[in-house]
């Protein structure tokens, strides 16, 4: 085999059969541009054919550990075939640019703020790192990779030296090869790390005989919806509770600040469809209504009897939870022993009036003119967008401060709940995404419920664990509700330094009044 070098690069028989020869014995020059071009469109189909599936398949990106990993490796072969076939680093660029801009086309079908263009908020950041950067780690990172590994093997079974006035870079280029491969090892092992509960344990440290501490899914409504499931006994009452947001999750403030709460009940903590390890079930979001979120409550109320055995269930709700369970027990009061709210809503749209009134009324005072001219151009709520929400909704610490010192969950609100064990890391990471998703979806369809027009009768006894320091959006309103409702028993308790979360900032006093009150009165046995 002829050998000969064209600039930098060495040329050999097998390249000469592929571009005709000049009259100087090189290949002609429209050969060589043919061949260049020909090459480019190996790596551009190969990602474009990717980037159409993967955005047909995971339009938010994967959501499961299991989608992340298979994400990775295909996007790593699909680098290695589109290196190989060009045999230039040009590929590492042509590869992942033609894969980002498929699979961008593909999800345009998707509507959140997880998938939108770009914004320039605290949200908008959010969206950005755990949704476009994330996702680049899981495919762009490894198409890169991929590329410069099979350009490299190309190039070396083709035989083509290195100059030594190159060799430097070529080292550089290589240990950067070999971080980004480590790098991309650690992610991979970190998404197969599977999410776990500690166990309920006895005296002697081994699993507690006749408690329960899993993490599961039910098939809800077609849906596979995530739960935590933990107590020191299955013979104790249900509680199911239902978290706030739409789309927040609680999983590790239940779990950290109410192990009390499992000597009493079997505690059920459910991701709501969209939410937490149930973000995969929010597609298609056009499915997303009132209604069917409490079907989903309905139905699950219904598979915890058939579990359990129980004839009826406790249903806690907190913030939004509190919506969704009044509608439960409204629509199946039968199910229900007791209904127990939390940071009690009555009427999204009142409330979310009074946040903006007052948080106009705060950038005035502070001199924050632009918080006001941003209100100002968003007008009051209703929104049919996330991200005027932010502005208007988002500084109830600021506007309605206390002194939570002590209360971890008083400012600290879902920040508990981004790094615990029950979540694996593709759940970490989309645990805010999944919120902003779900409540864009289902937010904008409360804003026509006031319960003091449709709810105010009641067939189960209700209780509310209130905190003194509620916002005045909230608090009010419900001063205005509690003396219409109409139930069996209906009682109302104020925990003193609490403000909308009650249950975790004073979680002593909360279970206190779970077991001496709610189960007092309710329970049969």
């Amino acid at each position: 085999m002829s050998t000969y070098v064209q600039g930098d690069r060495a040329m050999t028989g097998s390249d000469e059969q592929q571009a005709p020869a000049g009259p100087t014995g090189r290949p002609a020059p429209g050969a060589e541009r043919s061949d260049r071009r020909f090459g480019a469109l190996v790596p551009i189909s190969l990602a474009v054919a990717w980037g159409l599936a993967a955005g047909w398949w995971t339009p938010r990106g994967p959501l499961t550990s299991s989608a992340a990993i298979w994400s990775i490796a295909i996007s790593l072969a699909v680098g290695v075939a589109a290196g190989f076939a060009v045999r230039r680093r040009s590929a590492m660029l042509l590869a992942p640019a033609a894969f980002a801009a498929a699979f961008e086309l593909v999800r345009l079908r998707v509507d959140g703020p997880m998938v939108d263009g770009l914004h320039a908020s605290f949200y908008g950041t959010i969206a950005l790192v755990t949704g476009r950067g994330f996702h680049a780690l899981l495919t762009l990172l490894p198409l890169v990779l991929g590329a410069a590994v099979g350009a490299g093997v190309a190039r070396s079974r083709a035989c083509e030296p290195a100059l030594a006035s190159r060799r430097p870079a070529r080292v550089l280029r290589r240990t950067g090869t070999v971080i980004a491969g480590v790098a991309l090892v650690a992610l991979t092992a970190g998404l197969a790390r599977p999410a776990t509960t500690a166990a309920i344990t006895a005296a002697d440290g081994g699993p507690l005989p006749g408690s329960v501490a899993e993490l599961t899914t039910v098939d809800v409504g077609g849906h596979e919806l995530g739960l935590m499931i933990r107590g020191t006994s299955t013979d104790n009452p249900v509680l199911l509770f239902l978290a706030g947001g739409p789309g927040g999750s609680e999983i590790g403030a239940m779990r950290r600040h109410l192990p009390e709460l499992e000597k009493h009940f079997t505690v059920v903590t459910w991701d709501q469809r969209g939410a937490g390890t149930s973000y995969p079930a929010l597609d298609p979001a056009d499915t997303v209504t009132l209604d069917s979120y409490v079907s989903d409550t309905i139905a699950l109320s219904n598979y915890l009897r058939g579990r359990f055995d129980t004839d009826a269930i406790y249903l806690l709700g907190q913030s939004w939870g509190t919506t969704l369970g009044v509608l439960a027990v409204q629509a199946q009061p039968q199910l229900y022993r007791a209904f127990i709210g939390t940071g009690q809503m009555v009427s999204q749209r009142a409330t979310d009036r009074i946040f903006y009134e007052d948080t106009l009324a705060w950038a005035a005072r502070t001199g924050n003119d632009g918080l006001a001219e941003q209100l100002d151009a968003a007008g009051p709520p209703p929104y049919a967008a996330m991200f005027p929400s932010e502005t208007a909704l988002s500084h109830e610490s600021d506007v309605y401060p206390y002194d939570h010192s002590g209360n971890s969950e008083g400012a600290g609100q879902m920040a508990e709940n981004l790094l615990v064990q029950e979540y694996g890391l593709i759940d970490q990471v989309h645990v805010l995404g999944s919120f902003m998703d779900t409540f864009a979806a289902l937010y904008p369809q409360l804003q026509d419920i006031d319960f003091r027009t449709t709810a105010t009768d009641f067939e189960v006894p209700m209780y509310f664990v209130q905190g003194a320091h509620e916002a005045r959006g909230r608090a009010q309103l419900f001063e205005q509700w509690y003396p219409m409702v109409d139930a069996p028993i209906k009682d109302v308790t104020v925990l003193e330094t609490s403000g909308h979360r009650p249950l975790w900032e004073q979680p002593d006093q909360f279970v206190d009044y779970m077991v001496g009150k709610v189960l007092r009165e309710t329970n049969p046995r």
